[in-house]
């Protein structure tokens, strides 16, 4: 063996040992915050939080939505523990995760990549807690089949929806699940007082749309409208301005029902970027709206064509 291919060798076993007590430091990690996790819900079982901002701690979800789903699971009857997610990821970081780990919840998260997959198998989230993972860009054409093609239909515990853009439209497509409890992405960018979403495109991604990186999904006031059309009352967001909660109104007694002034949050993350893709944390709302000013928007549920800039005026 040469010394070049001998170094090869070497370099090799050192990627390998450094991938092997990564992947045990992520495991012991995850082990930890499940645990942490389960502590704030036995805490919240002794001291019940009095709303759902008191609810919200993080195990695995992106922000705090993990405390808030374990506040409406323990309020809501729930015959069938089952979920659906989309746009997850590679699934590390998910709002249904801690369900299953925690709660035995089972179901199916469906994205467009295959991150998804590889990590329920490496993690046993698949035969453990009967997480299946499928692949697929979802549209308004294809989530049903998606959904009922992965075997559920009917009644079902908990849909989450976050796909970047997309979102109004896909709640407004899905007919084959009835989940009780709803989470859903809104687009803080755009405030509490309009009824908007971005035009369907069934081949829209964010990161294509507009080099910003705000152009997406819609107003928090547009998904309530939306919501209760399809018979959901709205309970609030989470701190960070991400997601909205809802409740299927026949399972809804003893939640309180939230204005979209009350459950409003604005979002603290710095989202918008600048021309050469870099994270752009200095801009202000009203300067990044200013960027995407001349893009389409539809008022809805009216369907009256808009752009971020007449919204802006009036």
């Amino acid at each position: 063996m040469t010394i070049n291919s001998r170094m090869k060798h070497r370099a090799k076993s050192v990627v390998e040992a450094l991938s092997r007590r990564l992947e045990t430091d992520r495991i012991e990690t995850d082990r930890v915050l499940a645990a942490v996790g389960g502590l704030n819900c036995r805490l919240a079982q002794l001291t019940p939080p009095a709303s759902l901002r008191e609810a919200e701690f993080k195990v695995f979800s992106q922000w705090n939505e993990d405390g808030i789903i374990q506040y409406l699971i323990d309020r809501i009857e729930m015959p069938t523990r089952t979920f659906v997610e989309f746009g997850v990821g590679d699934y590390s970081e998910s709002n249904t995760r801690f369900l299953a780990s925690n709660n035995n919840w089972s179901g199916v998260i469906i994205d467009s990549g295959v991150g998804h997959r590889d990590f329920v198998q490496r993690t046993e989230l698949d035969w453990r807690f009967g997480v299946r993972a499928v692949t697929g860009f979802v549209t308004c054409e294809n989530v049903n089949n998606l959904i009922g093609g992965a075997g559920l239909s009917g009644d079902i515990g908990l849909l989450s929806i976050d796909v970047d853009g997309m979102d109004y439209w896909l709640l407004d497509a899905i007919e084959v699940v009835s989940p009780r409890i709803l989470v859903i992405e809104y687009n803080a960018m755009f405030g509490p007082d309009i009824s908007v979403t971005v035009p369907y495109r069934p081949d829209f991604a964010w990161d294509k749309a507009h080099w910003s990186g705000v152009y997406l999904g819609a107003s928090l006031r547009g998904l309530v409208s939306k919501a209760k059309e399809k018979g959901y009352m709205f309970v609030g967001c989470e701190s960070h301005g991400v997601n909205a909660f809802f409740v299927r109104n026949d399972v809804a007694s003893g939640l309180q029902q939230v204005s979209v002034e009350e459950g409003f949050a604005p979002s603290v993350a710095p989202v918008a970027r600048t021309a050469g893709g870099k994270l752009d944390l200095w801009k202000t709302q009203e300067q990044k709206l200013h960027e995407i000013a001349d893009l389409p928007l539809l008022e809805v549920p009216e369907g009256e064509e808009t752009t971020v800039g007449r919204l802006l005026r009036s």
